[in-house]
């Protein structure tokens, strides 16, 4: 949906749709040998099983339901990779957000992840109480911050069906991310500074701008000493 191709360059890992809310075989496999081309660490970007809703309607599924999706979609993604392996897991939309205050579902995800390769890597909300499922589960994990989307006082992602949830503003984002990242906080929507701790700035490709705000992030980061490695490289 955005143009991976300029994108990819500048990022070091990319989480690809496996076909639950976007994507198909075909691009899968697309997207796998584009990043490896660029040297691109893979995650899996699983979903619920909703093209319609492009995966951000909540669901209320068993979370044995849950669990066999998320194998499901990781082993298709991770057929296509030379390797046969992938980095992360890093749920897509309402899975991650719900996952966030819902423990039986936080705990299906990190259990199927586990379960597929105990030595990746998930991608969830810094601060949440997943982060610390996840840890006592023995799960590696990488705290995710977003660079484009407003957050509300207690950490949690500003609902894209309120206005101004996504940050399109370039210059605002890349020093929201600077300060993420070298102050450890971010100003939430309701002008409090919340505590963050930031492994991982989720860029969305098909955001307007994307490829320049990828490009201008990277070169920002260059400019102010901040590595930037593949989530194995730091977690």
């Amino acid at each position: 949906m955005g143009l991976d191709e300029d994108v990819i360059q500048n990022i070091t890992s990319a989480n690809v749709a496996c076909g639950f809310h976007a994507g198909d075989s075909l691009w899968m496999k697309r997207t796998v040998e584009l990043a490896e081309q660029y040297n691109v660490a893979l995650g899996a970007h699983p979903s619920y099983p909703d093209l319609k809703g492009f995966g951000r309607r909540n669901m209320n599924i068993d979370p044995a339901e849950v669990k066999a999706d998320i194998i499901y979609q990781a082993g298709a993604l991770s057929a296509f990779t030379s390797v046969k392996k992938l980095q992360h897991v890093k749920p897509h939309g309402a899975m991650y957000n719900q996952a966030v205050n819902d423990p039986d579902l936080a705990k299906s995800i990190c259990e199927a992840i586990l379960e597929f390769d105990e030595n990746m890597i998930l991608l969830a909300l810094t601060g949440s109480k997943w982060v610390e499922i996840a840890q006592d589960m023995g799960l590696r994990v990488a705290k995710e911050v977003f660079a484009d989307r407003a957050v509300n006082s207690d950490g949690t992602l500003v609902s894209r069906s309120n206005p101004g949830s996504v940050i399109h503003d370039s210059s605002e984002v890349i020093q929201r991310s600077l300060r993420m990242v070298q102050e450890g906080v971010i100003e939430s929507v309701e002008g409090e500074l919340v505590e963050v701790e930031a492994d991982s700035i989720c860029l969305h490709g098909d955001t307007p701008g994307a490829v320049e705000l990828s490009k201008s992030l990277k070169e920002q980061f260059i400019k102010s000493d901040i590595s930037i490695l593949p989530l194995g490289q730091i977690v």
